[in-house]
């Protein structure tokens, strides 16, 4: 399979168009959090949800109704004409699948009226790198067109089989590229799971303990999603990109809610979505760095300033490994320390 070398991968794929970013611009994305933009009442606390957010994003595509879609287009133009960029949250959105009849206008419409704005746009049901390059190139276009300053950046969601089985190639597709997302709903229906929960776990899928005389035996219940997180952040980080766990659908159980999000941050996903207000401040707790563990952190990167060697810090080895280790915790709690000045404070930082 032939590739674009290193200089031409870099390039605009326009006249005009800015240049992509080598590296990804340094953002917190603890949760993306959306909202329905054809709903007038909720575009109206957009300001209000900004504060509190590191990701605002407007939905088109799903939960959206058909004759609702052109409406919420509309709706998210409006809202990104108010935006003050300077707030500090990402302003996004989620537009119809490529093969909708509402993808099109979506994307030509929100360059064009809102491409200043705009920093990602989430690509649902991506299987292949070739649904990446369509947008990229068809952004450079539209980006030159009109006159946009700054390339926007495609989030993929992984939502089928094939995505699955595509997901380095997709991660490599485009320096436009930002991360990754799973979406479990769709992902189960195409891989023919039995399941109609919306991630999280699922009673039935365990592991049965082994048989002692004639005692009860207990399940153990497993991780639905364990492999493809994995397989996702390892695609995501290869390629220098985020990944981030999708919907948690039971807003009444944010228990479960937290364990996911803590399972898909411990595996190295950087956020997750929030879909209700209740999730915010899960996602929040869950993606920042645990105080004890960035305390610790910094007590390794201040024994080793240069990685190199190996000390015992309360009765325990630390070598260039655990520096590592030590520099991921301890940058991110840097990131979240210049937004939340009481994370910062308890951070040290």
């Amino acid at each position: 399979m032939s590739i674009k070398p290193p200089r031409k991968f870099f390039e605009p794929l326009a006249i005009g168009a800015p240049a992509p970013y080598r590296e990804l611009p340094v953002r917190l994305e603890r949760m993306i959090h959306f909202f329905p933009p054809h709903v007038e009442k909720m575009r109206a606390k957009a300001g209000d949800m900004a504060k509190n957010v590191d990701v605002l994003l407007g939905n088109l595509e799903d939960a959206i109704p058909a004759d609702a879609k052109e409406a919420a287009r509309a709706g998210f133009v409006e809202v990104a004409r108010a935006w003050d960029p300077a707030c500090g949250t990402g302003l996004w959105t989620r537009v119809n699948c490529l093969n909708s009849p509402w993808f099109l206008d979506d994307v030509t419409t929100l360059v064009a009226e809102a491409g200043n704005k705009l920093d990602v746009i989430m690509l649902p049901k991506v299987e292949g790198p070739w649904d990446i390059h369509y947008l990229d190139q068809l952004l450079a276009q539209l980006e030159a067109k009109h006159g946009v300053s700054k390339p926007i950046m495609i989030h993929a969601i992984l939502e089928t089989a094939l995505g699955v089985e595509n997901v380095a190639a997709i991660a490599q597709a485009s320096p436009r590229m930002h991360g990754m997302s799973l979406g479990p709903a769709d992902l189960a229906a195409s891989r023919g799971m039995k399941t109609t929960r919306v991630g999280g776990g699922h009673p039935f899928y365990g592991v049965l303990e082994d048989a002692k005389n004639d005692a009860p035996r207990t399940l153990f219940q497993q991780d639905l999603w364990h492999y493809t997180v994995a397989k996702m952040v390892d695609a995501c980080q290869s390629a220098g990109i985020k990944a981030f766990y999708g919907p948690f659908g039971d807003f009444s159980d944010s228990p479960a809610c937290e364990a996911q999000f803590r399972n898909a941050f411990l595996l190295g996903c950087a956020g997750a979505w929030s879909l209700h207000p209740n999730q915010i401040d899960i996602a929040k707790k869950v993606f920042s760095p645990d105080v004890g563990e960035v305390l610790f952190a910094k007590k390794i990167l201040d024994a080793m300033p240069d990685g190199t060697g190996a000390v015992m810090i309360d009765g325990k080895m630390q070598d260039d490994a655990t520096w590592k280790q030590a520099k991921v915790i301890v940058d991110l709690a840097r990131v979240v320390a210049a937004k939340d000045p009481v994370m910062a404070a308890q951070y040290g930082l």
